[in-house]
């Protein structure tokens, strides 16, 4: 059954409910006159003859494009910035790299991240890995890092870095 079949069957409209609605009218009054604006005002601006030919044509744009410039300077003193501290850090991992306590460090951490990694992939396999064993393991590597921190110190005192 359609919505016409079901609205025919319901109860009939009143002639004065079936009309449409009176659209809103606008109130004509004589003050709208006077809100013209006056082309020989001082208040009204025109662009010189050579506007089309300037690079820059509004305030706006000039001030996005000293932004612009800004931001360009901003981001290489950044790059200058970063590759300073690029070439401090080669330096000196290029000055300690023969620094038994830095090489043990580097070996140490490479085994247990290998060993600890083998190990979750093995736990994963098998489904035996959950959330508490992770929270172990993961305070077991803190516990190592505590003690290597240590024993570090000892030793850079009787090789310390460059």
């Amino acid at each position: 059954m359609s919505y016409a079949d079901i609205a025919a069957k319901g109860p009939k409209q009143s002639p004065e409910e079936a009309r449409a609605p009176v659209p809103p009218q606008i109130e004509h009054t004589d003050d709208s006159i006077s809100s013209l604006v006056d082309v020989d005002s001082p208040h009204i601006s025109s662009v010189p003859s050579d506007y089309e030919s300037q690079s820059i044509k509004t305030e706006t744009q000039a001030e996005r494009i000293e932004r612009e410039e800004e931001v360009k300077r901003e981001a290489k003193r950044l790059k200058e910035t970063a590759a300073a501290k690029k070439d401090a850090a080669k330096d000196k991992i290029k000055k300690n790299a023969d620094n038994p306590v830095v090489l043990g460090n580097a070996i140490g951490l490479a085994i247990v991240s290998g060993i600890l990694g083998i190990g979750a992939y093995r736990k994963y396999s098998q489904g035996q890995l959950t959330g508490k064993l992770v929270a172990a393991w993961a305070g077991v590597i803190g516990l190592f890092g505590v003690g290597d921190y240590f024993v570090s110190q000892y030793f850079f005192k009787r090789s310390p870095p460059q």
